[in-house]
């Protein structure tokens, strides 16, 4: 996406990436042969029930006023011990959000060129599922709760803090990037990663899953804006491989499947 285009520009990319997206494959998963091997998926009780993104009907928990843009520096998911770096996040040659690199499991990425987390609008953030190595950041991204908080370090000293609206997991051939990525009136936030099962043949996940938050309250400094030290991915049980790929859309690109 070049940053000089429009809103009208950044809708037709959004097609043209859906179609494009494609999960990787998750190596270890065939490597292993077992269902304990694969990534925990949202039940249907964690998706929205009450209304769609932003109705602020989901966990009642009520939105807390923008904050100025800041750069994100680190995500952390206390009720699944994530705490990782951020790294920023561009296109792809084929015009796709690039994935966060293989090399560190424990490194999600922001698209830099949409909403930083904790303005107004849609920040996106993901994450690998696996890697060649093993399970990576967001392994256990699909058991996350509604309610459940997700917070981000900034550069400008707040650590911002989002509520969970839902958890919701998606078919890659039919991904609604209007309803992940579609424009915010206020702060929110989605995490995304690989999901919705594995398909052996093709070595791809099939899916995405994806979190949707929005802001509830924002610190400054203190012991919140120190990495936790649990910080690590699960140990090396698996060999494994997956490159999720995606798309923002809140100045942001469009659908995936990773």
């Amino acid at each position: 996406m070049g940053r000089g285009r429009g809103r009208r520009g950044r809708a037709r990319w959004a097609g043209a990436l859906a179609a494009a997206a494609a999960c990787a494959a998750g190596g270890w998963l065939i490597a292993n042969g077992t269902r304990d091997t694969a990534p925990p998926q949202p039940s249907a009780a964690q998706g929205f029930t009450t209304g769609p993104p932003g109705a602020g009907a989901a966990t009642g928990h009520p939105a807390a006023p923008p904050l100025p843009a800041a750069e994100p520096l680190r995500v952390a998911v206390p009720s699944l011990r994530i705490d990782a770096p951020l790294t920023r996040l561009g296109l792809a040659a084929d015009g796709s959000l690039a994935p966060p690199p293989e090399g560190d499991r424990n490194l999600a990425g922001w698209y830099a060129e949409g909403t930083p987390p904790g303005a107004t609008g849609t920040a996106l953030i993901a994450g690998h599922v696996d890697t060649r190595a093993g399970p990576a950041v967001f392994y256990r991204l699909g058991a996350l709760k509604r309610g459940h908080t997700v917070r981000i370090l900034r550069a400008d000293g707040r650590t911002a803090v989002f509520t969970v609206d839902a958890v919701e997991v998606y078919d890659g051939r039919h991904f609604p990037d209007e309803k992940v990525y579609g424009e915010a009136r206020r702060p929110e936030l989605r995490l995304i990663t690989c999901g919705g099962g594995f398909n052996r043949s093709r070595q791809e996940y099939l899916g995405n899953v994806v979190v949707f938050a929005h802001l509830t309250s924002s610190q400054v400094g203190g012991a919140d804006s120190a990495p936790l030290p649990w910080a690590r991915p699960p140990a090396d049980r698996f060999s494994a491989r997956s490159a999720p790929r995606t798309a923002a859309r809140s100045a942001a690109p469009a659908n995936p499947a990773w």
